[in-house]
């Protein structure tokens, strides 16, 4: 990277069905939250992530709505959508800013409302990441989608049910630690496997929940703000944005040369780790993204962290836990923290840099210096990985 890129502030909601709360409040709440944890700077840009504000919110102009309710009124503000994938993708563009000269403070904020809507509409919303003429049209769901990645896995390697169910069972152990999930309960492979089919071999607890949540994070290249903040705020450790990178694959699963592979993921992570300097084995903590427990897998695999077609062995054999290298998804992942869409992958930098920070309010990585986060849109059609560093 040209020039380092710093996170000085960092802010979520709770995630949940949070009828009783707006996008544009929550939006606030998380940024002011941001602002607040930087010790007051004030940003000069605004990049907000979300996916579907257009039909579960019946809102555009989203930029500009979340500056002027968040008391930003007159900054440069507007919104990125990459599908599921919308939150990374805001996060990339906003260090593209930083790193541009135009701007140096920037604020993102990812936000998304799903649950104000019959279940119908919101997986209509989610299906239209897919390929409109050639999926949508014939009715497929992304559910469905992944449902066939998940059994094309599962033959290919061996897998049973319960071997796949290991993802969820933990998940909801680390998110029964974290005070902003949507669902902190434990729970067992009993309940998982005979929780009700959504898409064969998927089923309930095998997928993320329809959430709604807001998080931000304020991010500068001007040594002069950093130092503003660390005095502000007492803090001797910073977090650095040492690698990120950003790839695409096609839409249409049927034009994929391997299904099992998430080639935007291979291609991102390959471009953030040159970036950083480092390699697979030196990530320490990762968020990765489990909208299914399929997905999960498949990024330990893209990631370089297990080899192809090992993912389930290790994981259901202890692998990624506490004292492992990487720990993986302590925040509870999307499966069980939830998965407001675009804002998941503002979430997940806010998590990684609160491990990084030793202040995460749930279950505590052990003292990591290097973490990663991966956040994808459709079925891998985007993918961004950002590689984080501790500073003293």
């Amino acid at each position: 990277m040209e020039k380092p890129v710093y996170i000085i502030g960092v802010g979520m909601t709770r995630v949940g069905r949070l009828y009783e709360k707006s996008g544009r409040e929550l939006a606030a709440e998380a940024a002011l939250a941001a602002i607040r944890d930087s010790g007051g700077v004030h940003p000069r840009a605004l990049v907000v992530g979300n996916m579907a504000s257009s039909i579960m919110m019946e809102q555009d102009s989203l930029g500009a709505l979340v500056a002027d309710y968040s008391g930003l009124r007159g900054i440069p503000a507007y919104k990125v959508e990459a599908a599921c994938g919308s939150g990374g993708a805001a996060f990339y563009s906003g260090v593209s800013l930083a790193l541009s000269g135009l701007v140096d403070t920037v604020l993102v904020v990812g936000v998304e409302k799903l649950t104000e809507y019959l279940t119908s509409k919101a997986t209509k919303a989610l299906a239209q990441a897919m390929d409109a003429e050639y999926e949508l049209f014939y009715g497929a769901s992304f559910t469905g989608l992944n449902a066939m990645v998940a059994r094309l896995y599962m033959e290919t390697y061996g897998y049973s049910r319960e071997d796949m169910a290991h993802w969820p069972l933990r998940m909801h152990e680390y998110a029964s630690y974290n005070p902003y999930a949507q669902l902190p309960k434990k729970t067992s492979l009993e309940r998982i496997l005979k929780s009700p089919v959504v898409a064969d071999p998927l089923h309930l607890f095998d997928c993320s929940p329809l959430s709604d949540g807001a998080a931000a994070v304020l991010i500068t290249s001007n040594e002069e703000v950093l130092e503003e903040s660390l005095n502000a705020t007492g803090r001797d450790v910073v977090v650095e944005v040492a690698g990120i990178a950003m790839a695409t694959d096609s839409v249409d699963l049927g034009s994929r040369r391997d299904l099992l592979t998430l080639e935007s993921t291979v291609k991102a992570a390959r471009e953030a780790y040159a970036m950083a300097g480092v390699a697979p084995d030196a990530i320490d903590y990762a968020e990765v993204h489990d909208a299914f427990h399929i997905t999960g897998y498949l990024a330990l695999e893209d990631l370089g962290f297990s080899e192809k077609g090992k993912a389930v062995e290790e994981w259901k054999s202890g692998r990624y836990a506490k004292g492992d290298k990487p720990e993986v998804n302590f925040s509870g992942g999307l499966k069980a923290r939830g998965h407001p869409v675009g804002a998941t992958g503002v979430y997940q930098i806010v998590e990684a840099t609160m491990q990084l920070r030793g202040d995460f309010p749930g279950y505590r990585a052990s003292d990591p210096e290097i973490a990663v986060t991966h956040n994808i849109g459709g079925v891998g059609t985007f993918t961004t990985v950002t590689v984080l560093k501790r500073r003293r």
